[in-house]
């Protein structure tokens, strides 16, 4: 190997201490071999092609976007990112998924978004965070936490935070146990604003649906987390739909299965006439002309709080349903 190539190994994140180790090679290299690598250890400098972002944290995941989502206030303002500024948004998502992280940093920085490297301090797991880096109006556009580790094959999608109570506890339980995955999260109280205009799964003029439909175009399948009360019309703990589409697929079949086995009362759109069915749900509509898998899922508090009777037996099955995306639903590039 030459020494150009053996340079191009060693090269990393990391700098190579020049101790003891550095005596050594003195020692026992060739002058021209030596200052070659010598030259390697100084050269620690991102490159344009370096796929690690600027900006590196090491935190607890879990902390950080709970920390976040604590802010929501159903009478907070609330300004939807025009048409430029969603596709730009999505054409620096694309780039993210692609490995070109230096240009998507260049198409975020001016929405007053970036990117942030997590290390996360629980499992040791690293996530690419796309968030807002001041206190413009892209605080409230959301949040998008990508798997660094693996290629995204599967995103969990949560477009009700606090609205939908423990919604966004429970996306990022799957985030943080089944690797592979992505989080898109919204970044405003569904009743923000002006009118209905932070219901972002029923609105197209979102962050949160310029980042789904981007994940759709690459193949990537998604599942939708919302929240209902008990009621006498929904004796059910969960309901099980797969949007604008009127059949299941394989995996989502198993994942209704897997909750009856475990005891939940659900119903499935599928078959059945129900309740909070989401035919209209924006981002399940863009699923079928993305020929993207979607799911929408409605649980009832007790299957989605942190202790409720039924929230690990809820876990479990979509983790069973992502597990299966995974295996089967590799991504478009």
């Amino acid at each position: 190997m030459s020494p150009i190539h053996t340079c191009m190994n060693l090269k990393s994140d990391h700098a190579i201490a020049v101790t003891g180790w550095s005596r050594f090679l003195r020692g026992c290299l060739p002058a021209g071999l030596l200052l070659t690598l010598v030259a390697c250890q100084a050269d620690t400098s991102p490159t344009p092609e370096d796929p690690v972002p600027r900006a590196r944290e090491l935190v607890d995941v879990r902390s950080r976007i709970l920390g976040y989502t604590a802010k929501f206030q159903a009478d907070s303002s609330y300004t939807p990112p025009g048409r430029a500024q969603r596709a730009r948004l999505a054409k620096a998502v694309g780039s993210l998924l692609s490995g070109d992280t230096r240009r998507a940093e260049g198409q975020l920085a001016p929405l007053g978004l970036g990117i942030t490297r997590l290390t996360d301090t629980d499992t040791g797991r690293r996530y690419d965070e796309i968030a807002a880096t001041g206190t413009g109006e892209s605080t409230g556009w959301g949040r998008l936490y990508l798997n660094a580790d693996s290629t995204v094959r599967w995103n969990v999608q949560v477009p009700h935070p606090v609205a939908d109570r423990d919604t966004e506890a429970l996306g990022i339980r799957l985030l943080e146990q089944n690797p592979g995955g992505a989080l898109v999260l919204a970044g405003a109280h569904r009743r923000a604003g002006e009118g209905d205009a932070a219901d972002v799964a029923h609105r197209e003029d979102s962050a949160f649906h310029a980042v789904v439909v981007e994940l759709q175009k690459r193949g990537v399948p998604g599942v939708q987390l919302h929240g209902f009360t008990d009621s006498s019309d929904r004796p059910y703990d969960a309901v099980v739909s797969t949007g604008a589409v009127e059949t299941a697929s394989a995996e989502v079949v198993a994942l209704a299965d897997r909750m009856d086995d475990d005891g939940l009362r659900v119903c499935r759109a599928w078959e059945a006439r129900c309740p909070l069915e989401g035919r209209n749900n924006v981002q399940g509509r863009s699923a079928q002309r993305e020929h993207a898998g979607f799911v929408h899922v409605e649980l009832a508090r007790h299957a989605r709080a942190e202790g409720g009777r039924d929230t690990e037996e809820a876990a479990d099955a979509l983790a069973g349903l992502v597990t299966a995306w995974k295996i089967s639903s590799p991504s478009r590039g």
